[in-house]
């Protein structure tokens, strides 16, 4: 199989199997156009390396001079904020400190990112979908019904493969 296609296949963990795909933007502090391409490419890596040390994948990235876009697939056992901090923290050390010239005179204090973000779970069906999926469960057959079905049938092996 194509390792490009493999990255949306369902992934387990110990106890669950899951898909959780979530869409992210960073905006920098006071939304300054600080990045150049040399300075992405490098925030490509930091975040690609960290999503690797908390068991995610980018599997997306891109960005323009004062925000940047993610995909990512998490694992359900990680945080939304964690993870986004992580990214964060890790990805400003490291950027102020190695474009500390170009910075210098966009970005002061100790500042990269601003302190919002915004999340969207992304890559499932639509709302109304799963909506009318859940909606439409059977529901469980009252025990006195599932007596009465019992009852009916006449061959004793057959009435023991109804049992519940």
């Amino acid at each position: 199989m194509n390792k490009k296609n493999d990255v949306f296949n369902w992934r387990t963990g110990r106890s669950c199997t899951f898909k959780v795909f979530l869409h992210l933007v960073f905006v920098t502090k006071y939304r300054k156009k600080v990045f150049t391409k040399t300075m992405l490419k490098r925030t490509k890596e930091l975040f690609s390396e960290t999503a690797e040390q908390m068991e995610a994948e980018l599997l997306e990235f891109n960005g323009e001079y004062d925000h940047v876009h993610l995909l990512v697939a998490l694992p359900p056992k990680l945080s939304i904020a964690n993870f986004v901090g992580k990214l964060k923290g890790k990805s400003s050390y490291f950027l102020r400190r190695e474009f500390s010239k170009e910075l210098k005179s966009k970005l002061w204090g100790n500042h990269f990112w601003s302190p919002s973000y915004c999340a969207v779970s992304a890559g499932g069906a639509p709302l109304e979908t799963i909506k009318r999926y859940i909606e439409e469960q059977r529901e469980p057959t009252p025990e006195k019904e599932a007596k009465k079905s019992r009852s009916l049938i006449k061959d004793p092996k057959l009435a023991r493969l109804t049992r519940l």
